[in-house]
């Protein structure tokens, strides 16, 4: 009893903290303006300036797992493959495979997965987890633009190799974790000015980007085809972990380090997919309602992964 309730300690305050976000948007003491300034300032600034700082002021050779890398790589290349190959079997439409596959393997590292990770192993997790989504963020984009994309190919798609490469090198998160891989790396002092600077600012990085997702969360996008939108929450939240706890086990990654990418695997469907989804000719409604439903849900499957992870001494 005592072990569960510690996890509850764990998973409870992130979901409040989201819960908060959702409270104050109904009454109304934040708008959609607000939330969309706070989104940019949390993706473009805060997050960028947490990982740089986290990841800049450790050691990475201690840090850094290539095991964890590629098995955690892998399980996000397979759960792309078994998803897109089932609904292709399915015979589902265009924009429907599109969406659905994206969904149930393209999960919210930066906002969900760093706040669990952080209340569950603290500033070493943290910084262990910072360099893991540095070198994950950029799979995650390639198999998400390419589940969008194959469903239309031969149809005079309006997206290049410009937009493969914007979206792949240019994404603020990859840049910041590998200017702090680089700076830890090369073992670089970090000044005291600074590093009371980023302290402070990072602060703001983990609560903000939770208030940003109660704040966006509405049951409005709970449309379309729901039981192919909960099929694709099952595939994230259950499948997923499971493929890559079975995958990380394989490569030889125990300890903290099994339990991180357990936790990155079965974090819920990112925002971005519903994004990208309208962007990219995708289902859009069904793209927001896996991300409602996976959000909701994963703090059930949170705990459960975090209890049977304690349970085995991780």
């Amino acid at each position: 009893m005592t072990l569960f309730f510690d996890i509850l300690t764990i998973v409870i305050p992130v979901f409040l903290v989201i819960a908060l976000g959702y409270g104050l948007r109904r009454a109304a003491l934040i708008d959609h303006q607000f939330l969309f300034q706070t989104n940019r300032l949390v993706y473009f600034v805060a997050l960028p300036l947490l990982l740089f700082y986290e990841i800049g002021r450790a050691d990475f050779v201690a840090n850094f797992n290539p095991a964890l890398v590629a098995g955690s790589s892998l399980a996000i290349a397979l759960g792309f493959v078994l998803s897109y190959g089932y609904a292709a079997v399915r015979g589902y439409p265009p924009a429907v495979r599109g969406a659905f596959s994206q969904g149930a393997f393209r999960g919210n590292l930066a906002y969900v997965g760093l706040a669990i990770v952080f209340n569950a192993y603290g500033s070493e997790g943290l910084t262990r987890a910072g360099i893991l989504m540095g070198f994950l963020v950029p799979v995650l984009n390639f198999f998400a633009i390419l589940a969008l994309l194959l469903p239309h190919r031969g149809t005079g798609g309006e997206h290049g190799a410009r937009f493969w490469l914007r979206q792949l090198l240019l994404n603020p998160l990859i840049l910041a974790s590998f200017a702090g891989i680089a700076w830890s790396f090369l073992h670089l002092p970090m000044p005291v000015i600074l590093e009371r600077t980023l302290r402070i600012t990072t602060g703001m990085s983990l609560p903000l980007a939770l208030l940003a997702i109660g704040g966006g969360f509405t049951l409005d996008r709970l449309r379309g085809d729901l039981v192919r939108a909960f099929l694709a929450t099952g595939i994230k939240l259950v499948w997923l972990p499971l493929l890559a706890s079975a995958i990380l086990l394989l490569f030889g990654v125990r300890g903290e380090e099994l339990a991180i990418g357990v936790l990155f695997a079965g974090t819920p469907a990112a925002t971005a997919t519903y994004i990208m989804a309208h962007q990219m000719k995708g289902d859009a409604e069904l793209a927001g309602a896996i991300v409602m439903l996976s959000t909701l849900f994963s703090a059930l499957t949170y705990t459960l992964t975090l209890y049977i992870l304690r349970s085995s001494g991780l």
